[in-house]
């Protein structure tokens, strides 16, 4: 993370950690992968069966993987002093109870079939996630950037769903930033809950989402929603980005920006895929 911010100057640090360090210290394990684009794959589920959710108890943040990302976000801080804006990754309540389970679906059903079996593990979920987000403040972190994966999306759930399985414990993490965090809110995926999350207040001063997918609405059409915070977009991370050239990239930045509104930060709707070219990524610099 130090190396990519040096080269690249950007005007905040997303902290890009492991994702299941959420999960390793409630017993998922991980197979590490050695090859560059390829994943660690997970080996060991702590949640196969709708009984097993009453292992899932609050962790302490001594926990060794917690503890180890505290570390990190305090080593960054160190590193680049208090000028530069760091948000630590925090996935959502459900998200991370849906990395507990081998196919992210068992999740769903389980919540369908006996949410109240499931209720008490996303309880002990945000109470762990609530203590740890208050650490990384003072860790050094300024605020988080808020993920709900393949969750707040009618490809996973209804909105009805997430209104009940959702909400309420996202709201519980994201308000334990405290009064004077900066924020930003993910909402990952396909045919997400964009428009309807806009009009609750998640404690954010950034939203972003994939806006090149032709599910999700366009940057133009739900700027209205969101005219009083930041948005981060505008960059198409798995189209133009990855598959067009450097010169390419610097002669269409100017029609991409043209189509933007004022409280717009350029970025990519998702992570960008590792395979992308740093000189890509510089064209996009040098074009602002």
């Amino acid at each position: 993370m130090a190396g990519w911010q040096k080269r690249f100057d950007w005007d905040m640090m997303k902290i890009n950690p492991r994702a299941d360090y959420h999960v390793q210290d409630w017993g998922v394990e991980l197979e590490y992968s050695y090859k560059e684009f390829e994943k660690h794959r997970k080996v060991l589920f702590p949640v196969q069966t709708i009984d097993d959710w009453k292992k899932i108890e609050p962790l302490p943040l001594s926990a060794p993987s917690l503890a180890e990302h505290l570390v990190v976000v305090s080593e960054l801080r160190k590193r680049f002093g208090k000028d530069l804006p760091i948000l630590m990754t925090v996935f959502t309540p459900l998200a991370i109870a849906a990395r507990l389970v081998p196919e992210e679906t068992l999740l769903r059903d389980h919540l369908r079939e006996n949410p109240a079996k499931v209720r008490p593990a996303l309880e002990a979920i945000t109470e762990t996630f609530v203590r740890f987000v208050r650490e990384l403040r003072v860790a050094g972190a300024d605020g988080i950037f808020f993920a709900t994966t393949s969750w707040a999306s009618a490809n996973m759930i209804t909105w009805e769903e997430y209104m009940l399985f959702g909400v309420p414990y996202d709201l519980q993490v994201i308000k334990s930033t405290g009064d004077d965090a900066l924020n930003l809110f993910h909402i990952c995926g396909s045919r997400n809950f964009l428009r309807q999350l806009s009009t609750i207040d998640y404690h954010s001063q950034i939203y972003n989402w994939d806006s090149s997918d032709p599910t999700n609405s366009p940057i133009d059409t739900v700027a209205p929603l969101l005219a009083r915070r930041g948005i981060l977009g505008g960059i198409d991370h798995r189209g133009w980005l990855i598959h067009s050239g450097a010169e390419e990239i610097r002669l269409h930045m100017p029609g991409v920006l043209d189509k933007l509104p004022r409280n717009t930060i350029i970025g990519p709707g998702c992570a960008i895929a590792p395979e992308t070219s740093y000189e890509n990524l510089q064209a996009v610099k040098d074009s602002l």
